[in-house]
């Protein structure tokens, strides 16, 4: 359409990336068209920008819950997460290069869906979420407007969203199912099965013996790696909390030095 007397279109352009799998295996490379959402205007082209997410600590208490009373753990992931929203302003965007035809250079788009680099995405993919997750009877916690419950008679699940990550721990196989197919019907969602990952963080769950372990190996050896560090000793816990150092626990004559050298940790620390 002709741009509106008054109107300032935004930019746009193609994004490149290589998505690597949390061993840091190459897993698609992946061209993403944006916008230049750095020249949309507050108040016209975007009034709110903010988007919620859960918290790490209300992560974990729903991992409790799982190992406590033994429930399904799935995970499922939003493709082209922020392609869902609806826009309520009006915001118009130049053609991408190529896709004008000729004579209609002059022509411009407007967005009707949000779309990936504009200011306010984030914040109109958590509206649709969260207006199609209420709809089907999931209540959200009041503390954590992220995580949502419901109720089928004696069963309840347990969703946990995070921007495009989501975590369903049900007390039901078929409720489960019900709100795979819910969701699987108003986005295009990836099933990624039994959650083993999840915001980098492992999931270990031994559900025979009502064990569930979180760990975050992958990213303390990419920590280490960065600093040059993985090749170090590893032990249990190097540092109790509450320890206190002092240069009084410094070797102080030379059979202090030949005994400290038989522990590598206590050579890089000192």
């Amino acid at each position: 359409m002709d741009l509106p007397l008054g109107c300032k279109p935004v930019g746009c352009k193609w994004v490149f990336k290589t998505k690597c799998s949390p061993d840091e295996k190459v897993e698609r490379y992946k061209a993403r068209f944006v916008a230049k959402g750095y020249s949309q205007t507050d108040d016209i082209d975007y009034k709110e920008t903010f988007s919620l997410v859960s918290t790490k600590d209300a992560f974990r208490v729903v991992m409790a819950l799982v190992a406590h009373f033994d429930l399904e753990l799935h995970q499922m992931d939003v493709k082209t997460t922020f392609l869902n929203g609806d826009l309520f302003e009006e915001v118009y965007m130049v053609q991408p290069d190529g896709f004008a035809k000729i004579g209609n250079g002059h022509l411009v788009c407007r967005l009707k869906k949000s779309i990936y680099g504009l200011r306010q995405t984030s914040r109109q993919w958590y509206l649709k979420f969260d207006q199609v997750v209420t709809s089907f009877g999931f209540k959200e916690n009041a503390s954590d407007q992220c995580i949502y419950l419901k109720k089928n008679g004696s069963h309840f699940i347990i969703l946990v969203l995070y921007v495009d990550d989501i975590l369903l721990a049900s007390s039901s196989v078929e409720l489960l199912t019900k709100t795979e197919f819910i969701l699987n019907s108003h986005f295009d969602m990836k099933d990624l099965g039994d959650a083993f990952v999840v915001l980098g963080i492992q999931i270990s769950h031994d559900r025979s013996r009502g064990i569930l372990g979180l760990s975050q190996r992958g990213y303390i050896d990419k920590v280490l790696k960065r600093f040059n560090m993985h090749s170090c000793s590893s032990c249990a816990a190097p540092v109790q909390k509450g320890d206190k150092l002092s240069k009084s626990q410094c070797p102080q004559n030379d059979n202090d030095r030949v005994e400290m050298k038989k522990n590598p940790i206590c050579i890089r620390c000192w």
